[in-house]
């Protein structure tokens, strides 16, 4: 008989573990004045944000940006985030809570809609890339769903990994509808790009720092 996989958690990257809001907005914002159109504030931004990311300009310019005009866009966000990227940070206490987590015998992974190269790369300059068994960032074209990754990611880790075992911790709905798709629990953040009143429309845990999505997660698991 094979040894029982332990509880696990599937991180998310942007806006929980590291907390990229101002570098989401300046660039969301950039690629908004690339076709004339008002910036937003972070408010707006977290109330509206949704997945497939054409849907969220659809819900500011009142119509779904052209197939020209997206790549234009997401052109220019991808640009003006890595360039803002460097003055941002881990969210607060999420070394010391991936340490915690694997200290305690239980395993855990990131997966990130950002994309693959760019990310293995961060992750490793924070130092935290040991505490994962896996590190998988987005291939392919940007603005989907998470949940076709997370089939992916969760078949890599077959073997060591239960579904029924494991949380996805994230700040946005596709976190929750991802882990949903695969069987798995969640639990979702609310400093990253969602606003709690939307997350809570989800119905699963909503909380608002990652220690308590930590501890929520573990009850899940058990």
């Amino acid at each position: 008989m094979g040894k029982q996989a332990s509880a696990h958690i599937v991180w998310d990257w942007n806006g929980t573990l590291f907390h990229d809001n101002e570098a989401i907005i300046g660039a969301t914002n950039a690629a908004f004045a690339e076709l004339g159109l008002a910036p937003i504030t972070l408010e707006q931004y977290r109330a509206l944000y949704c997945v497939p990311v054409p849907k969220f300009y659809e819900r500011l310019m009142g119509r779904l940006p052209t197939d020209s005009e997206w790549q234009l866009m997401d052109g220019v966000f991808q640009r003006c985030y890595t360039e803002r990227r460097a003055r941002c940070a881990l969210t607060d206490g999420a070394a010391e809570l991936l340490l915690g987590w694997r200290s305690a015998g239980h395993s855990q992974s990131l997966l990130s809609m950002y994309g693959h190269e760019e990310l293995v790369p961060l992750v490793r300059g924070f130092g935290i890339e040991e505490h994962f068994v896996r590190v998988d960032g987005r291939t392919g074209p940007s603005g989907g769903s998470k949940a076709e990754h997370m089939v992916r990611h969760l078949s890599r880790l077959a073997g060591s990994v239960d579904p029924g075992r494991t949380v996805v911790i994230g700040d946005a709905a596709d976190d929750a509808v991802a882990a949903r798709h695969v069987g798995a629990g969640a639990v979702l953040y609310t400093g990253g790009s969602h606003s709690r009143a939307s997350l809570e429309e989800v119905g699963v845990p909503v909380v608002d720092t990652l220690a308590e999505a930590v501890e929520v997660a573990q009850s899940i698991a058990a």
